[in-house]
């Protein structure tokens, strides 16, 4: 029987390879070692191949898109419901296969090396920044169970750090004065590294002409821009902006039956990440709004006027999200009148 159909469980050591005809029914469901696995699928050349899109799967999706396969990523969110009875590899191999062949299942597509190391280097500082935050709250604590008390922004925090471990006369022990410093210090290797993260991100960034284009978006700069361009690609996957702010979970829930439709929060499915950035960029913009005399800003004002702050900081997170599909996708720049048309 001709097989029709590949679906691939990944794993560290041991492949699931399941195959089906142009009927659906299976015709094979083996395992496979990972120094026999590619060799397994050059016995069928330009046979559609899907795998859920997790560990691995970018890499494993170039080196067979090279070997002439049409690889599709599947999110597993989908591939969850085909699951029958028991949880093993070759349900689950046999459930990729099923799920792929439905309607209307939005697909990931492969990412590009470049990309990968967009969010390689954005992921590590982020969390270098998480690190820094939860250091420095950890400071502030320990020092007010000594009497002092620190600014809570991070730039005060430095300037009045030095002065304090150099004050002989506050309530500091010898022993609290010692770990603080220690801690300093680890402060000022964060800022380091996050810095230096911050220049080879944009400068990775900057060879995408797009790069540049999305920072003319309100709300978007260079780390924003390069967390996208890492996540979207080209944008092609998206049929417009919507379906993006959508993946992005900028979009409202619904909870409708009938004639009767309500609309509850954003849903905040995908990249949680993504979705913060836009967010953050959107409140930087919401900020200087009252100053600027332009489209945007007068709708932006107006919409806080009528919904409150909060909801139009996230409907102008979901404006950007749009705005930066198209600039992606057609090599656009942006045009504030076309914005809020």
């Amino acid at each position: 029987m001709q097989v029709k159909l590949i679906g691939i469980d990944l794993a560290k050591n041991v492949f699931q390879i399941c195959g089906v005809n142009q009927a659906g029914k299976v015709v094979f469901n083996r395992q496979r070692t990972r120094e026999k696995f590619l060799a397994e699928l050059r016995k069928y050349p330009e046979v559609p191949v899907v795998m859920e899109a997790c560990y691995s799967a970018h890499y494993w999706g170039r080196t067979l898109q090279s070997m002439g396969h049409n690889v599709q990523l599947i999110p597993p969110q989908h591939v969850k419901p085909f699951l029958r009875v028991n949880k093993t590899d070759a349900c689950d191999a046999r459930a990729i296969c099923e799920a792929s062949q439905r309607p209307d299942i939005h697909f990931v597509p492969v990412k590009s090396v470049e990309q990968q190391d967009l969010q390689l280097l954005q992921r590590l500082r982020s969390r270098h920044i998480r690190n820094r935050t939860a250091l420095a709250n950890q400071i502030r604590s320990i020092a007010a169970e000594y009497g002092l008390v620190f600014s809570p922004t991070l730039h005060q925090l430095r300037i009045q750090l030095p002065r304090t471990l150099e004050d002989a006369d506050n309530q500091l022990s010898h022993v609290a004065r010692e770990m603080i410093a220690a801690m300093a210090d680890d402060l000022r290797v964060l800022d380091r590294k996050i810095e230096y993260l911050t220049q080879r991100l944009t400068q990775q960034a900057g060879h995408s002409p797009q790069w540049k284009r999305l920072q003319s978006v309100p709300g978007i700069g260079p780390i924003v821009a390069a967390a996208l361009l890492a996540a979207v690609g080209s944008g092609k996957q998206f049929r417009c902006g919507r379906d993006l702010s959508a993946w992005l979970g900028l979009v409202p829930r619904q909870h409708s039956s009938g004639t009767s439709k309500r609309l509850l929060g954003i849903s905040k499915n995908g990249d949680r990440e993504l979705r913060a950035l836009l967010i953050h960029g959107a409140r930087a913009v919401m900020s200087r709004a009252k100053h600027r005399d332009d489209p945007l800003a007068r709708w932006l004002l107006a919409l806080r006027e009528r919904r409150g702050h909060n909801k139009a900081i996230v409907a102008l997170a979901n404006k950007s999200a749009r705005i930066a599909w198209r600039v992606i996708r057609y090599d656009e720049t942006y045009d504030v009148h076309k914005a809020v048309a």
